[in-house]
C-alpha cells in the first residue's frame, strides 16, 4: 500500500534522543514497536486492571489486552486511511504503560498524593517509562523511541508540564496538532474501551441488557441482531450487538476522516501539524457515541461495587504512598537511590509501576504483622 503524502515517515522521522544506526531489517516505528513489546512495563500491563480489579476474574478486560484490541483497531483505521500502520501500532501498544495499578482509581490516589510534588498524570508517567525509567541498554536510559511515537503517548498535556517536555510538549505549547496516527489511535482507545466495558459490564451483572437498551447506539445494533437472529441466546446477542457498533464507530471514523482530509487538501505531515485535528466522527455518531460514555460512567464506573473496590483501591496507594514516603528505606534499592534526588516522585514511580496484586501483596507485607513474622 502507498503511504498517503501526509502520513507520518520512519525515513523522515524527527529522531531519537540518541542517535544510532538504522536496522537493516525494520523501519524505525518497527522497532519501537518491538522495544515496547519486550519492556517490563508492557507486561505488567497484564495484570492491570480498568474497571475491575485483577482478582475479581479472569475474563475481564486488563491493560494489555486493551491495549492490542486499540492496537488491532488502529491498524484497521490507519490503513483504511493510508496512514503508517507500525507507528500506530507503536502509539497503542505504548499508551498506557504508565497506568497505576487499579486503574483510575489508583491514578486519581496517587494524583492526590503527589498534589504537593508536581502530580501524577498516566499519560505523562507513560512518557517517563519509555524515556527513563526502562533500564535495557547500555547506552542510555529508557528506549529512546522516536519523536512520533513519543508524541502519540502523550495524549494531553497541561502548558506547565509541556515546558519541560521540551521538543514532544512544544504542539500543547504552540496548539498544533499531531500526526494523523497519533490522533486516530486516540479514538481507537476511546471505541476499545467503551465497548468493552459494555462486554465487562454485562458479564459482572453490574449492567443490565434492558438498562444499555435505552442507549441509542446499542439499541440499534440489538435490534438488527434481533432482527436476523430472533433466538439467539443472550450470550452471542450480545457479542454480536457489540461487534456491530464497533463496526459502525470505526467506518464512520474512516469516512469522515477521510471528508475532513479531503476538505483541507493537507500535501504534507507539516501541512497536518497546522491544520485542526481531522480524525473525528460524524456528528451523528459523536453524539452517540458520548451518550454510551454518559451511561457508562453513570452506570458502571460509579456502580456502588465499583465504588467499594476502588476506595480499597485508593487506600491501598495512599497507604503505601504514605509508608514509603515516610520511609524510603523500605523501598528497594534503585527507588532507594533515586529517591535522594526526589523522595515523592521515586515512590510515585515504584507504585506506578506496580501490578494490582503486587500493590496488595506489598500492602500486607507492610501493615499485616500476622502474616509475615
Amino acid at each position: 500500500m502507498q503511504l498517503a503524502p501526509y502520513a507520518a515517515n520512519p525515513e523522515q522521522s524527527i529522531g531519537r534522543v540518541y542517535d544510532e544506526q538504522p536496522s537493516s531489517t525494520r523501519n524505525a516505528f518497527q522497532r519501537d514497536r518491538d522495544r515496547i513489546i519486550h519492556s517490563t512495563a508492557f507486561r505488567r500491563l497484564e495484570y492491570k486492571t480498568q474497571v475491575f480489579v485483577n482478582h475479581e476474574g479472569d475474563l475481564f478486560r486488563t491493560r494489555l489486552t486493551h491495549s492490542i484490541e486499540v492496537a488491532q483497531l488502529a491498524r484497521g483505521i490507519a490503513r483504511t486511511l493510508r496512514l503508517h500502520e507500525d507507528l500506530t501500532e507503536a502509539i497503542a501498544l505504548a499508551h498506557d504503560l504508565g497506568h497505576t495499578p487499579f486503574g483510575h482509581a489508583g491514578q486519581d490516589a496517587l494524583n492526590d498524593c503527589m498534589r504537593d510534588y508536581g502530580g501524577f498524570e498516566h499519560n505523562m508517567q507513560s512518557l517517563r517509562v519509555v524515556e527513563q525509567l526502562e533500564l535495557r541498554y547500555a547506552e542510555f536510559d529508557g528506549l529512546n523511541l522516536t519523536f512520533e511515537v513519543r508524541e502519540g503517548i502523550l495524549k494531553h498535556c497541561s502548558i506547565k508540564n509541556a515546558r519541560q517536555l521540551g521538543d514532544v510538549g512544544r504542539r500543547f505549547i504552540d496548539k498544533t496538532s499531531p500526526s494523523l496516527e497519533a490522533q486516530l489511535t486516540n479514538h481507537a482507545d476511546e471505541i476499545a474501551y467503551n465497548n468493552h466495558d459494555i462486554d465487562d459490564g454485562l458479564r459482572s451483572g453490574l449492567i443490565t441488557v434492558d438498562q444499555l437498551s435505552k442507549v441509542d447506539l446499542f439499541a440499534c445494533k440489538l435490534s438488527e441482531v434481533k432482527a436476523l437472529y430472533p433466538r439467539l441466546e443472550q450470550k452471542r446477542l450480545v457479542n454480536e450487538t457489540v461487534r456491530r457498533m464497533i463496526n459502525t464507530l470505526v467506518v464512520d471514523l474512516c469516512e469522515q476522516s477521510a471528508k475532513n482530509i479531503g476538505l483541507h487538501q493537507p500535501e504534507n505531515l507539516a501541512d497536518i501539524r497546522r491544520l485542526p485535528p481531522l480524525i473525528n466522527f460524524s456528528s451523528g455518531i459523536a453524539e452517540q457515541n458520548l451518550k454510551l460514555k454518559q451511561f457508562l460512567h453513570k452506570n458502571l464506573y460509579r456502580h456502588y461495587k465499583v465504588n467499594r473496590m476502588s476506595a480499597k483501591a485508593a487506600r491501598i496507594v495512599r497507604e503505601l504512598f504514605a509508608a514509603f514516603f515516610d520511609n524510603t528505606g523500605l523501598l528497594p534499592g534503585e527507588f532507594q537511590a533515586y529517591a535522594e534526588i526526589d523522595k515523592a516522585r521515586a515512590v510515585a514511580d515504584y507504585i506506578a509501576g506496580m501490578t494490582d496484586r503486587f500493590a496488595i501483596r506489598e500492602h500486607r507485607k507492610l501493615f499485616t504483622v500476622e502474616e509475615y513474622l
